[in-house]
């Protein structure tokens, strides 16, 4: 992937206002504001838990993948990002 994406949902860091806050409210460059605020998670959910939840956001109809397709490649991803990679 291009770029800069959130280590918890993946979803694209593009705009300043779309990163995440730390504890001290610094700029927190690894996660998304949906997904991180203050330095906390904001949901304590499984990966498999976020991934059903991004779900919408990803699968497009008609674009020759099963939701079924999507989330087994969802899955296969996350297990890459920093929040899931570590537990």
């Amino acid at each position: 992937m291009e770029g800069k994406v959130c280590q918890s949902c993946a979803m694209p860091l593009i705009k300043e206002e779309e990163f995440a806050t730390n504890l001290d409210g610094s700029k927190n460059e690894e996660y998304c504001i949906y997904c991180l605020k203050d330095g906390n998670f904001v949901a304590n959910q499984t990966m498999e838990e976020m991934v059903e939840f991004c779900i919408p956001f990803v699968y497009k109809e008609g674009e020759g993948k099963s939701i079924d397709e999507v989330r087994k490649d969802m899955l296969t991803y996350y297990k890459t990002l920093k929040r899931w990679k570590e537990n």
